[in-house]
């Protein structure tokens, strides 16, 4: 909204505000980003085949935790730093419990495999191109959740970006892990991850000029 509009609308009489605007924009972002994230991954990469299988053990769970588990966290943040003024609080401390969990799990299968097993359960088969096609993926939740954070009032930009990108990132990583065929938590504690900062950089570097007021 530019300035002359709100001076117009605010003469006019019309204060009235949607309490509800945070989090319909969000759930809008996060619905089309995620159907976005998904389509992409059925079209180029394909569901992997044994997925009806694997969806009943708990380490696929626990892959899909990870995500599962930054994408509400960074939701949080993104409606905390759409608002003038409002830091992140305590969501930056709880942010970090799911990789230092990861991290932990992934360090217990390290030290509980010989030597020379240990490359293979970090880089697996596809550690060339997770990263890349989770960045990919992510494409459509980053459109939609910039979409959102433009049609509020964030004043911290840059981590305004960043945890979009972040939101974003997450969610295309739940979407891939419909495909991805590695099962080594050490790999999750790498590549997913790796996969989700390429999009939090971007944000990072894009907001202070794409939420500009």
């Amino acid at each position: 909204m530019k300035t002359n509009e709100l001076i117009e609308l605010l003469a006019a009489g019309d204060t009235r505000v949607d309490r509800q605007a945070l989090g319909k924009r969000f759930a809008i972002a996060l619905l089309g980003g995620g159907l976005g994230a998904l389509l992409l991954m059925a079209t180029i990469f394909g569901v992997r085949p044994d997925l009806a299988e694997i969806a009943r053990t708990p380490l696929f769970w626990a892959k899909v935790a990870l995500p599962g588990s930054l994408a509400p966290l960074a939701l949080w943040l993104c409606s905390r730093l759409a608002r003038p003024g409002v830091s992140g609080g305590a969501a930056w401390v709880l942010l970090g419990l799911p990789v230092l969990l990861v991290w932990l799990g992934g360090a217990l299968e390290l030290a509980g495999v010989p030597v020379e097993a240990r490359s293979e359960l970090i880089f697996g088969k596809t550690w060339r191109t997770c990263p890349l096609n989770i960045a990919l993926l992510s494409v459509p939740a980053f459109i939609a959740v910039f979409w959102a954070l433009r049609g509020l009032a964030p004043t911290r930009l840059r981590l305004a970006g960043a945890v979009g990108g972040l939101l974003a990132g997450a969610t295309a990583t739940l979407a891939y892990c419909l495909h991805c065929p590695e099962m080594g938590i050490p790999f999750w504690g790498v590549w997913y991850l790796l996969g989700m900062l390429l999009p939090t950089l971007l944000g990072a570097a894009l907001g202070p000029r794409l939420l500009r007021w």
